[in-house]
């Protein structure tokens, strides 16, 4: 497999569920959105040369997959429950920004996997139990300005290490 192959094959693994919910939003019948997911991903790979790396590829799939459903509605004119081009593009442009914070909250998940022990009791005590510094002061033996500074370093460190895997995946 050549080098472009290989990244057309990897960028679009990537985008895919993204292409993927965005074609199903619009095609209803589960064999011809299997169908039309097929063309896209074939076309996607035969036109990767005119891809321009300077933009997210994303982007540029969602906009080939517009044009295949485009395609795919003219051939099912007969049904009357059918999409026009501005609800289509709206689509796409909410499936394309709904990824960046999917993946945004995949990397949060990543960072706070890393975390101790005891961090991971603070964040739940203070996110999932909802108790304020002072609440989980008094549960575990400490001071209300101390948690407020524990948890002040564990949100610096989730950021740090979010920040540091969205600039890896940047250079990817």
């Amino acid at each position: 497999m050549d080098d472009r192959v290989l990244m057309a094959t990897k960028q679009w693994t990537l985008v895919q569920p993204v292409v993927s919910a965005f074609v199903g939003a619009i095609v209803r019948d589960f064999a011809a959105r299997d169908d039309v997911l097929q063309e896209i991903a074939v076309a996607i790979l035969e036109s990767y040369d005119h891809y321009d790396a300077s933009r997210p590829f994303q982007a540029w799939a969602l906009g080939i997959a517009r044009n295949h459903i485009r395609i795919y509605l003219r051939r099912q004119k007969s049904d009357r429950l059918t999409f026009d081009e501005k609800v289509i593009a709206s689509l796409a442009d909410t499936f394309d920004g709904m990824t960046e914070e999917a993946r945004a909250l995949d990397r949060l998940h990543v960072c706070v996997s890393k975390l101790d022990t005891k961090a991971l009791e603070l964040l739940d005590m203070r996110y999932s139990q909802d108790l304020k510094p002072a609440a989980i002061a008094a549960r575990i033996k400490s001071t209300p300005n101390n948690i407020a500074k524990a948890l002040q370093r564990i949100r610096d460190v989730l950021r740090d290490c979010v920040r540091k895997q969205t600039a890896a995946e940047a250079y990817e």
